[in-house]
């Protein structure tokens, strides 16, 4: 094996990925210490998820993604890690193609690339609201549901999955919310048995919105395309947002299109690359 792996650092509005390419080096499956090593930010590289490039096990696929938060556990999506996996693949000449199809944990996504893979279109298929698929203890589903806090506080908010689990709150001001206080009680919250990436939605108009993430096993980041697609996705269930809105997130803004149940979402937004880099297979083996 060689003595180095490889790696990029990218972003996507500023949720950054550590990305490497596992096929076309020698490549051991990282434990969970190894990979909390990786996206420590003090002692590793630093990163919200450590993405994999992998061969893929399907036909009519051309890759396998996969996605690792920075408590080290594996999850089944993220949409700016797919922006930046798909300007990755294109530019370390894994393909030649601008659309390309990979499998997840949550299914296939196909990702298109334009002006020069700078900008990125992703299909996020297509949004699951049955509680038992979220997954989230409710007996009935509803567009909007109560939710008991530790501190003794009720809030409102949506639950929907988008491959991974969101649950979508509407604020005043999204600059006076405790992001961290909130997004952790309702991350951990024992009626969602796999956490839950929280999002807190203000809306400007109905093709506007602000929004923040806490997104569960990292904490809040500057971006989450999954996110931006539920609250969009919620919104427009209740009746108010449009097909068509515009999410300003800390990072930069995101498009997010959905007509409708049985339809699949669509985002698009920038992918960045910051830089190349190789560490040692010693110094990620100590940990």
């Amino acid at each position: 094996m060689s003595l180095h792996l490889t790696f990029s650092k990218m972003h996507g509005l500023g949720n950054d990925f550590v990305i490497i390419d596992t096929i076309n080096q020698a490549w051991s499956e990282l434990t969970v210490s190894q990979r909390q090593f990786i996206t420590d930010r003090q002692r590793g590289i630093g990163c919200d998820q450590l993405l994999l490039v992998e061969s893929a096990t399907q036909q009519n696929v051309d890759f396998k993604y996969r996605i690792f938060n920075a408590d080290g556990g594996e999850v089944s999506q993220c949409g700016n890690g797919a922006r930046c996996f798909a300007r990755f693949v294109f530019e370390q000449g894994l393909t030649t193609k601008t659309e390309v199809a990979v499998e997840t944990a949550s299914g296939i996504m196909t990702l298109t690339l334009k002006e020069d893979g700078k900008v990125v279109t992703v299909n996020m298929g297509e949004p699951r609201f049955t509680p038992a698929d979220i997954p989230f203890e409710q007996d009935q589903q509803a567009d909007v549901y109560a939710l008991g806090l530790d501190n003794g506080d009720e809030i409102a908010l949506g639950a929907l999955s988008m491959g991974n689990p969101h649950a979508v709150s509407i604020v005043d001001n999204i600059e006076k919310v405790d992001v961290s206080m909130l997004g952790s009680m309702i991350e951990c919250h024992q009626r969602f048995p796999e956490r839950v990436n929280a999002g807190f939605m203000q809306i400007i108009t109905e093709n506007e919105i602000k929004l923040r993430v806490f997104e569960r096993g990292s904490g809040e980041t500057q971006a989450c395309g999954s996110g931006a697609c539920a609250a969009v996705v919620s919104g427009i269930q209740r009746g108010l947002l449009a097909n068509e809105v515009k999410v300003h997130l800390t990072g930069g803004d995101l498009d997010i299109v959905w007509q409708g149940e049985q339809t699949p979402v669509w985002m698009t937004g920038t992918a960045t690359h910051v830089f190349d880099g190789e560490i040692a297979w010693a110094t990620i083996g100590k940990h």
